[in-house]
């Protein structure tokens, strides 16, 4: 392991003295800190953190981030506190020590909620200084490099949660040599026979293919020597997990992924590149349909560059990849990159920089929206596999999303307010469904209304963790404050039938009682009525009793509206409709469903008035109700269409239909049709016997 000299000298290529010397120093506090310390491999500790700050050089990254890198393990193993450092080396430095430790502390083992809540940590970290998590990246990179002394179990628990999120987080923050690293790393502990085997089977294919990959590079760089073109030609070698995802992802077979070759041309300025296609089209025939400009459009991480599929010699195919070499630096090294164009070109990685920034923003977003950290992880981890579709605002502004993500996607990805008042969406001018997915190029202009809510439906077709995050957040809202609204109609329909109500029981009282519920406001008591898991006639007792024990005086039904919304649902057993006559169920954590006072399913409790509440319609009610109609009627040609031009006849709209034949000269037609109320199926019912044929209606309940 090369020591502090070999590292001084490497870091002197490109940092100050001063600061090659404020390195040396970190150094040898944590040498003194980790004294009589050793790794499980038997070397001293401080072979870790010098290790750690190697890669970080090998990327370029600034001296505090070095500095933090030699200290990253001492406030963890050697009690030395947080001020102590802050003292010696500076407030900012303290924080990325303090901020890389609270990330070491990622020791879980299965536990899904404790991986969640750590991750939470690394958002919070990665928000205050993005190099916190460059240098944990780091941390676990030379971690991996040394699993083999770790046993089994653990190896395979490291590699699994390196898969899951770091490499991801490495591929997010544009790093493709870490993530590459990452990734085959994890594989080899993960899966070491598969491993071992796909790294024999590419030895062999690239001792094979080398003439042909020399033939190809030949003409290529003649190609552009012809043109008068200046740029580095080289073959790309595929990664083995890289390969295995391909394997197992898209259904291939090795020598499919293996007979594509891949080649980069690396050129000096932005402009070379296009005349570099240009060139390269001129020598080979390009697969329609393959060609992608990265340049124009970034990926999401920053990475750029230009991607073509050529025929090549042969008949075989040619990927092609065409950058700058800043390009290609920030394409290996990403956000790391950043720091070091820093010093003499500072416009080059701004871009991924701020796009990294805007990430992490977006991942501390979502933390304090998600109801818990399981929910939260789940979020990220969508956006942390991002295969992006690029599409256009009305005003021409580009928009990045998952592929797969819907208009809805859409507009959360533009403003909250947007996606939660959403209503449809034109995609290229045309009105299309709100599931659509959307496709690359495509503009699309989101119909929002005031007053709009969220759609639950939305949930099972959304792809981006916002959408997900934001639609959970807004039903909550929404299903809170109708839950609050239901219970308090609930408690004062059972105070009236005491000759009392909410607003005439003393403030104390109240008080007491939640303090006897554990609740902190009387929202809270009313929602947990609203929801069913409180009895409103139990808990208006308790507010009665000390008045003296009350007797109901007379009882009023409490009237259904038909907008209650998610509180309060139909029974599917006996579908009811407003008119007839109707008792309220009801259902832990469901609310209030609706039967009617004739069903049988709910006989049994139909007198309880803990489960059981009397109600009425009121006389605005509002909204479209099923009811399910058997109709007998003899066979005749073009039947469905008679039935259904009927029910249109009386404003009716058939919502299912089934039909089975009793014999030859007779048939059974159950039909769910949408009514307003009792007069309106009535209006439906004559419809439908003015039909010839018609035998008999009936309408169908539990």
């Amino acid at each position: 392991m090369p020591g502090i000299d070999v590292l001084a000298e490497r870091l002197s290529t490109y940092l100050g003295q001063d600061q090659v010397n404020l390195v040396r120093r970190a150094y040898y506090y944590a040498e003194q800190a980790h004294d009589g310390q050793r790794r499980r491999s038997g070397e001293p500790y401080v072979t870790h953190p010098l290790a750690v700050a190697n890669i970080l050089a090998d990327m370029h990254m600034d001296h505090q981030s070095l500095m933090a890198a030699m200290l990253h393990d001492v406030i963890e193993d050697t009690g030395i506190a947080k001020e102590a450092l802050c003292a010696q080396f500076g407030e900012t430095v303290a924080e990325l020590v303090d901020g890389v430790s609270k990330l070491t502390q990622m020791n879980f083992e299965t536990k899904a909620e404790a991986q969640a809540e750590n991750f939470q940590k690394m958002a919070m970290a990665m928000a205050r200084d993005i190099r916190v998590i460059l240098v944990k990246l780091a941390d676990r990179l030379h971690n991996m490099r040394t699993l083999e002394v770790l046993s089994g179990e653990k190896r395979r628990r490291i590699a699994k949660e390196t898969l899951e999120i770091y490499a991801p987080i490495a591929n997010r923050l544009g790093m493709h040599n870490v993530r590459v690293e990452f990734e085959d790393l994890g594989f080899k502990a993960m899966h070491p026979m598969r491993s071992e085997r796909i790294h024999q089977a590419v030895k062999r294919a690239r001792g094979n293919r080398k003439e042909l990959v020399a033939k190809i590079e030949h003409s290529l760089a003649n190609c552009l020597a012809v043109d008068g073109i200046e740029g580095d030609v080289s073959g790309r070698q595929k990664h083995l997990y890289g390969i295995y995802k391909k394997m197992r992802g898209k259904r291939r077979a090795f020598n499919e992924i293996m007979d594509v070759y891949a080649f980069r041309i690396v050129v000096d300025k932005v402009d070379t590149c296009y005349r570099v296609l240009g060139a390269v089209h001129n020598l080979y025939k390009p697969l329609p349909g393959r060609f992608k400009d990265y340049i124009a459009i970034p990926k999401a991480n920053g990475y750029q560059s230009l991607h073509t599929t050529l025929f090549g010699m042969h008949g075989v195919p040619i990927e092609i990849q065409i950058r700058t070499r800043e390009m290609e630096e920030m394409a290996n090294n990403g956000i790391a990159a950043h720091w070091l164009y820093k010093s003499n070109n500072d416009e080059l990685p701004k871009g991924t920089h701020a796009r990294a920034r805007q990430w992490v923003k977006g991942v501390l977003e979502l933390q304090q929206r998600a109801g818990n950290s399981l929910e939260f992880i789940e979020s990220v981890k969508i956006d942390l596999f991002p295969d992006e579709v690029y599409v256009f605002t009305p005003k021409g502004k580009i928009m990045e999303l998952p592929k797969g993500s819907t208009a809805v996607d859409f507009a959360y990805a533009v403003h909250t307010d947007v996606g939660n008042s959403c209503i449809a969406c034109r995609i290229n001018r045309r009105l299309a469904p709100l599931s659509e997915p959307l496709q690359s190029g495509s503009t699309v202009e989101i119909v929002s209304a005031p007053g709009a809510r969220p759609n639950p439906a939305w949930l099972n077709f959304v792809v981006t963790g916002k959408a997900r995050t934001h639609i959970r957040h807004a039903l909550k809202l929404q299903r809170r404050s109708e839950s609050v609204s239901l219970g308090e109609r609930l408690l004062n329909k059972v105070l009236n039938s005491f000759d009392a109500s909410l607003d005439l029981i003393p403030a104390e009282r109240i008080q007491h009682l939640l303090a006897e519920y554990r609740l902190e406001v009387i929202e809270d008591l009313l929602e947990d009525i609203g929801l069913g898991n409180r009895m409103a006639y139990v808990v208006a007792r308790r507010m009665l009793a000390s008045e003296g024990e009350a007797s109901p005086s007379h009882e009023s039904p409490l009237a259904i509206r038909g907008t209650e919304g998610l509180v309060l649902s139909y029974a599917k057993c006996c579908t009811p409709i407003p008119g007839d006559p109707i008792v309220g169920h009801l259902s832990a954590g469901k609310g209030m469903v609706v039967h009617l006072e004739s069903c049988r399913n709910i006989s049994e409790v139909r007198h309880n008035p803990e489960k059981c509440i009397q109600l009425a319609w009121a006389k605005d009610v509002s909204g479209e109700f099923n009811v399910e109609l058997r109709i007998e009627l003899e066979h005749q040609r073009g039947l469905i269409a008679l039935l259904a031009s009927s029910v249109n006849a009386a404003d009716g709209n058939i919502e299912k239909i089934s039909m089975d034949e009793r014999d030859g000269r007779t048939s059974v037609v159950h039909l769910v049709v949408s009514v307003h109320d009792r007069i309106h199926l009535a209006r439906v019912i004559r419809k439908l016997r003015a039909l010839n044929g018609v035998i008999r209606i009936t309408r169908m309940r539990a």
